[in-house]
């Protein structure tokens, strides 16, 4: 079997965010699993997908509010389709379309008609994806994504000290890794821990950025962090309360995830949320909200609490003060990041291909 996959995120500013991420990795994975009877084609314009050179069309990305699918009677081979989550439209209050993002939203769910299957990340989006777009249930199928093999506990820490200063990392601290969209919940975190004591490092290229529109309310709570940031004055012992130190190579996040006293996701929703694997995968303790599909994703090993600042910090105070609760929460985590994995990411995938690679015959 041939499978198409549509790798322009890899060609755009998605190539350092989670799509380009998913879309980096599955190829990878699947490309190590039964390469005698699945052939990956990389299929990086329009063109190539129109060609059609393939058993099976994986397109890994679907955005409510821009163009991502064919056009109708362009493609006549089965048709996979990832769509990660719908929050935009989920909350317009919080992402506002404008006229013509609300015309592309229809076009969008038209065309997604023409797709054989959905994969999406979690049950929660799988509920989402039908009540929002009207795609069926049971052409529908959940399936998880993994930390990468990178991410794992550290022994050694002769490295410590060096990264400690290179990134102004206090002893303690709660470590929050992504950008600051308005479903993140970002202002939220930074009061809680400020109620918690507890000195925050916010990792992600977004939080550091001024190349964007200040007056757009997406980008309502990024405008607020960077004056809370400006305006911060704030000590906790000898640490600065709060640090935005933007993008960082893996090989740094790992040792940061670490290093951290906790890693917090305060998002109000989420269609998968890798960083609490990530962090877990560290033996980083976690504390999540229970909104979307974090409480899939925790399980029992994280500290599941609500979206409000007073309850983020009770979470963050827990962790911080009980020694006992938080090893149980380490061992926990790592025992948790182990049930997911990218070759069964992509043993899952395949199994989707082959079902809509039949639909038609």
């Amino acid at each position: 079997m041939i499978v198409g996959i549509d790798v322009s995120p890899l060609h755009s500013g998605h190539k350092v965010r989670g799509i380009g991420f998913y879309t980096k990795r599955l190829i990878a994975s699947l490309k190590k699993i039964e390469p005698e009877k699945l052939e990956i084609k990389e299929l990086e314009n329009k063109k190539q997908v129109k060609e059609q050179n393939y058993d099976v069309l994986h397109i890994p990305y679907f955005s409510p509010y821009f163009l991502t699918m064919p056009w109708p009677g362009k493609i006549s081979k089965p048709m996979v389709v990832t769509i990660h989550d719908l929050i935009p439209v989920k909350y317009p209050h919080l992402y506002p379309p404008g006229i013509k993002a609300k015309i592309r939203w229809q076009l969008q769910k038209m065309l997604l008609k023409q797709a054989d299957l959905v994969i999406t990340d979690s049950f929660a989006s799988k509920y989402d994806i039908n009540d929002l777009a009207g795609y069926p249930l049971d052409k529908t199928f959940v399936i998880y994504l993994a930390a990468g093999e990178e991410f794992e506990r550290l022994e050694t820490r002769d490295w410590e000290k060096g990264l400690r200063v290179k990134y102004d990392l206090p002893e303690e601290f709660c470590l929050y890794v992504g950008d600051v969209n308005r479903n993140k919940n970002v202002p939220n975190l930074v009061k809680a821990c400020q109620q918690a004591k507890m000195p925050l490092i916010i990792v992600g290229k977004q939080a550091v950025s001024q190349d964007y529109d200040k007056d757009h309310p997406e980008n309502k709570d990024l405008v607020w962090l960077q004056n809370y940031f400006e305006n911060c004055n704030l000590k906790i012992g000898n640490s600065k309360f709060l640090n935005l130190v933007g993008f960082v190579p893996t090989e740094d996040l790992v040792k940061i995830y670490n290093l951290a006293t906790v890693y917090c996701q305060p998002s109000i929703d989420e269609g998968f949320g890798l960083p609490v694997l990530e962090a877990m995968a560290c033996g980083c303790p976690v504390v999540s909200s229970n909104q979307g599909s974090l409480t899939e994703v925790v399980g029992e090993a994280g500290l599941v609490t609500g979206t409000e600042t007073e309850k983020l910090a009770e979470a963050i105070i827990k962790v911080k003060e009980d020694d006992s609760r938080r090893q149980q929460l380490v061992e926990k985590g790592l025992a948790r990041a182990k049930e997911f994995s990218w070759e069964n990411t992509a043993k899952e995938t395949v199994k989707v291909y082959r079902m809509a690679s039949e639909i038609d015959s």
